[in-house]
């Protein structure tokens, strides 16, 4: 199973960016996909979960600001980003839960990350 972000790049405060994460490979189900992000010299936080059935959740910094949603059909989760701001400067990873087959474990796979800079 692979994993590819798109959407990154340089923004100004109060600006939008939409993210892109595309699961491909052996895939039965994905029960859930995560947006985390990790800024220079801090740790990596979750920022945003959906899972297989629509419910989600959101960190306190982005709530209000941020929506995670899926295309199931295409394996797709997405993250629009509004009214952005310096600390949200970060790489952004996406994350999903996957069964390749109705007989195997959930595994978890990580993208690569897409950068995500918001000039003030």
């Amino acid at each position: 199973v692979q994993l590819v972000e798109s959407g990154g790049g340089l923004v100004q405060a109060g600006g939008s960016l939409r993210l892109s994460c595309a699961a491909s490979g052996t895939i039965f189900s994905i029960n859930a996909m995560y947006w985390y992000r990790q800024a220079p010299g801090k740790q990596r936080e979750l920022v945003t979960t959906i899972t297989s059935v629509g419910s989600t959740t959101y960190a306190d910094s982005v709530r209000g600001r941020f929506t995670i949603s899926t295309d199931n059909a295409k394996n797709t989760v997405y993250l629009q980003m509004n009214s952005l701001k310096p600390e949200d400067t970060a790489v952004y990873y996406c994350r999903a839960d996957v069964r390749a087959t109705r007989f195997s474990a959930e595994r978890g796979f990580w993208g690569q990350g897409t950068q995500v800079t918001v000039s003030s």
